[in-house]
């Protein structure tokens, strides 16, 4: 059985220890801060990034480099791996489309070559558990194509939601109407958004102040996760640089599940960018979205 290797984008906002460990390879999305392009080697600390907004400083964000796609593919089949690479939600930026042209071209060009590219229909840490899970699976002895089809089948129930601290960033990315921005803001409106079938972010309620909304966070969470609840599968938190809320979530998970198989972790800025300083989120394996 040829050995593959796993590849995702920078979206997905795995640790940086074990991108390292598993040899996870890594596209990046960029962004750009004060007309300075970010990416790759060039990135400013999560805390760096949020301060900036903070002070009113509004990033862009651009998809992955076609040449860098190819190059990165191109690399692999040289060494002689089989790639299976797991993208980012096609419904909310380019950068699949730019994969699945770039893994076309450069099978087309190498006889031979393998490059499976799955559309993960998420973000976030959604998309880096369905990469924890591809990583297992291979370390299991599973072959290339039964790791794609059963995250194909399963990629559905890789859930995530999150809330906003503040509603003029999702206003900014035309989430939401600015005078539901502006009145939101006014009387503690804190949206729940969800990741829908289609990998589309939606909402999904609101609710009056942060605590109650980290709360609805857990209460939602439990609501659908049905048989994998009794799994002890790993849940993980993701948040634009608010720790202590972040610790908060944490700690009500484990006060209503008995679990530390726990994962925190800031929002990478390529979707930092839309949410903005203040977000934060759950993701976990559930029976629907």
């Amino acid at each position: 059985m040829k050995e593959f290797v796993i590849t995702t984008d920078s979206n997905s906002d795995l640790l940086p220890s074990y991108i390292k460990e598993k040899k996870i390879g890594i596209i990046s999305h960029y962004y750009d801060l004060e007309g300075i392009t970010y990416g790759e080697d060039n990135l400013l600390s999560a805390k760096e990034f949020y301060d900036k907004m903070r002070a009113g400083i509004m990033p862009t964000t651009m998809a992955s480099n076609p040449a860098v796609i190819r190059e990165t593919f191109q690399n692999y089949v040289n060494e002689g791996y089989d790639v299976l690479h797991i993208s980012f939600s096609s419904a909310l930026s380019g950068g699949c489309n730019n994969v699945m042209v770039g893994a076309q071209e450069i099978c087309e060009e190498n006889e031979g070559a393998k490059i499976i590219v799955i559309d993960s229909l998420n973000v976030s840490l959604g998309q880096g558990m369905v990469i924890m899970k591809a990583v297992a699976m291979r370390e299991q002895g599973k072959s290339i194509d039964e790791v794609a089809a059963w995250i194909e089948e399963h990629k559905l129930e890789f859930c995530v939601q999150f809330t906003v601290d503040d509603l003029y960033h999702l206003h900014r990315g035309g989430r939401v109407s600015k005078a539901t921005a502006i009145v939101g803001s006014m009387i503690n409106i804190k949206p729940i958004l969800v990741v829908n079938n289609e990998g589309q972010l939606v909402s999904n309620g609101t609710t009056r102040g942060r605590k109650k909304s980290l709360a609805t966070l857990v209460d939602n969470m439990l609501s659908t996760m049905g048989k994998y609840q009794n799994e002890q599968n790993v849940i993980c938190v993701v948040h634009g640089d608010v720790e202590e809320d972040a610790n908060f979530l944490v700690n009500l998970i484990k006060e209503k599940l008995h679990i530390d198989n726990i994962v925190v972790n800031t929002v990478s800025p390529s979707i930092g960018a839309h949410s903005g300083p203040g977000a934060i989120g759950i993701c976990y394996m559930g029976e629907h979205r």
